[in-house]
């Protein structure tokens, strides 16, 4: 199984009007270090598919986005958890291309480089473009309803987008993945 996570909203604290310009404005979700640390355990890759707009708008440079995502990284190796592929799209909305979501580029290059079907992938994230995305890809969607995740859920999921498994944050959206896949028991 591939696990892809949205990074704002699902990792880390999203910024409605605004964007994560540097480590200091980067603040983590509670318990998503023992979550993705469960994932790891498992055996499951785990890869992050984020827009980052804020490079195509000039607001940050990708030597600062490495810089935010080293110090992601170091905050969930303090539960021993790891993070196997980063991909980002820094296209800003109005020259986006097929890896900008809703577009599901990042999520084909993910699939492609861990040699992983869509049947074998899951997409969690908290805004209806990661559901579109998700769903162009054809991979299993999870919504979490912290960061955007509720306000989506509100504004009502398109049928077209079905199924959509929602969950509360990403540790329970890893209690249900764990759960619908543990290995039978042999006598």
């Amino acid at each position: 199984m591939l696990i892809l996570l949205d990074r704002d909203g699902v990792l880390n604290q999203d910024y409605p009007d605004d964007y994560v310009k540097s480590p200091a404005e980067l603040i983590m979700l509670p318990h998503v270090g023992k979550a993705v640390a469960r994932l790891n355990a498992r055996g499951w890759p785990v890869a992050i598919c984020t827009n980052q707009a804020c490079i195509g708008k000039g607001i940050i440079d990708e030597a600062m986005l490495g810089r935010i995502h080293d110090t992601l990284f170091d905050h969930l190796a303090r539960d021993n958890a790891r993070i196997d592929a980063l991909f980002f799209a820094p296209d800003p909305p109005w020259a986006q291309t097929d890896r900008r979501k809703p577009g599901p580029g990042m999520l084909r290059e993910a699939m492609t480089r861990f040699r992983k079907t869509p049947a074998e992938t899951v997409f969690i994230g908290d805004s209806i473009t990661d559901l579109q995305a998700g769903a162009s890809a054809g991979v299993r969607r999870i919504l979490v309803r912290s960061g955007k995740g509720a306000r989506t859920q509100a504004n009502g999921i398109p049928p077209d987008l079905l199924p959509v498994t929602v969950a509360e944050d990403l540790g329970d959206a890893v209690d249900r993945l764990l759960a619908d896949s543990t290995p039978p028991t042999t006598a």
